[in-house]
């Protein structure tokens, strides 16, 4: 994209602190950054030197700015990112969070050039209302679905008490401003994973919930972004338009055609492996950087990947050890269980790849869904369980069924999963419709074409 002539925009970027949001923050950032504008990064020094890097073309556009976290009660002195915590001390990460506000402050008041907008994440509840005395507008950039952020609800609602979510049951129901046959509501299980206590039995507070969080990020912006495609949930994205009565505007999957250089020598012998597969024969297996299975969840896991049949990369971050005896000596010949970091974007790509199984965390979402491939799905926790709602809805993904109280589930419905998904006549039409989403998740061209629009209202709204 060549740079547009002209007056320049500043654009200060300010995401919560979790790797799938550090990510898309920054290519929305090389996105507006090729047009010209100047960009103005902030995070901790750990999550900048672990998640972004400039590319050379675009060094003297975007600015790195670290700011390092105060220390909080609790939290490790080393904790900067969602994924170094575990998911009950989430919240200590958003009381350093909140603590930044005088440092933020401070660097936009002597910015130069003086900010003309902040994208900001849910988690900073304040910023709105700093930019504002600052003269600066406000775009939300919203890392969920357009569903996700109806079923949430419009932010006067939430912000004046009418509506309360009080206990995970409550969230088990569809909301009254959502159309009655929907099936945008979370199950149990999904939201008993959400409110865990720690082993001393702690349930840490950050002081805000993130209801309010996100109420106030949507109601006190000027514009809200979204990472998703209109055309792929059209009747969410005019339901949003309704609830927060203000512009709204997709960037689409945003797709990068380079990722990080670290791992070249480990993809080589990844690529081996796959390179040993028949064309979409394969299923990969990855539940984001921060779920944790619990034993009978590993294991379970495990013995439905070993009757499959199909064979299988599995990245196993934190269960390596909970594997049913002898697992891997049975399935050596056709199945990696791998405990690193891989290149996901990479492995989703090789053509052996056949489908997913995902914890349908929307990053992961829309990076499968850009090379076609048919999901399973495996929600964890967070916003997950509506991503499956949503994405199943759409007919791109399977779902292992699972007890609604407790999420329990079987190897067997986890091998019928797969193999309807990958060869199941049942899933032909999920396979066909999978391969359909290329042409909007995969596309650089459909991003382009969205960024172009934002940035234009960004431009025109601040008179350039």
């Amino acid at each position: 994209m060549e740079e547009e002539q002209g007056k320049k925009l500043h654009v200060v970027m300010f995401p919560w602190m979790a790797i799938g949001h550090l990510r898309p923050f920054f290519e929305l950032s090389k996105y507006v950054a090729r047009r010209g504008h100047k960009i103005s990064f902030i995070s901790s020094p750990r999550n900048l030197k672990k998640t972004v890097k400039v590319p050379p073309h675009l060094s003297r556009l975007i600015d790195l700015v670290a700011i390092p976290l105060p220390p909080v009660e609790h939290l490790p002195p080393d904790a900067e990112s969602s994924m170094d915590v575990p998911h009950v001390k989430q919240q200590l990460l958003k009381v350093a969070l909140d603590l930044l506000e005088p440092e933020l402050r401070s660097f936009l008041e002597n910015a130069s050039p003086k900010p003309d907008w902040i994208v900001y994440d849910y988690a900073s509840h304040w910023l709105p209302r700093l930019a504002g005395e600052l003269g600066i507008k406000r775009a939300y950039f919203s890392l969920f679905t357009a569903a996700f952020m109806a079923f949430l609800g419009p932010p006067s609602v939430l912000l004046n008490g009418a509506f309360s979510r009080s206990a995970a049951e409550d969230y088990t129901v569809v909301p009254e401003w959502l159309p009655a046959s929907s099936n945008m509501a979370f199950r149990l299980h999904e939201m008993t994973k959400n409110k865990e206590k720690d082993a001393d039995g702690n349930d840490y507070d950050s002081g805000t919930n993130d209801s309010i969080r996100f109420a106030l990020s949507v109601d006190g912006s000027d514009i809200v972004i979204f990472r998703s495609c209109v055309e792929f949930e059209p009747e969410w994205f005019e339901l949003v338009r309704s609830l927060y009565r203000k512009p709204v505007f997709p960037v689409g999957a945003l797709p990068s055609g380079d990722e990080r250089d670290e791992g070249d020598e480990e993809w080589t012998k990844i690529r081996e492996f796959l390179d040993l597969q028949k064309e979409g024969s394969l299923v990969y297996v990855a539940l984001g950087t921060e779920a944790v299975l619990t034993n009978e969840e590993a294991q379970e896991l495990a013995l439905g990947l070993e009757q499959c049949g199909s064979p299988f990369f599995w990245v196993l971050n934190r269960s390596y050890e909970k594997l049913p005896e002898g697992f891997c000596d049975r399935v050596r010949d056709r199945g990696v269980v791998y405990s690193k970091w891989a290149p996901q974007v990479k492995i989703l790509g090789h053509v052996a790849v056949g489908g997913f199984l995902t914890h349908c965390g929307w990053n992961s979402a829309t990076e499968a869904l850009g090379f076609g491939r048919p999901l399973i799905l495996f929600p964890v926790m967070n916003d997950q369980g509506l991503n499956a709602r949503l994405l199943q809805e759409k007919g791109v993904g399977i779902e292992i069924p699972r007890n609604e109280a407790d999420g329990s589930f079987t190897g067997e419905a986890v091998a019928e999963a797969v193999r309807a998904a990958l060869v199941g006549e049942e899933g032909r039409s999920v396979r066909e419709n999978a391969s359909k989403m290329r042409e909007l998740f995969g596309s650089e061209s459909r991003s382009n074409s969205y960024v172009d629009t934002l940035v234009h209202h960004m431009m025109q709204t601040n008179g350039i």
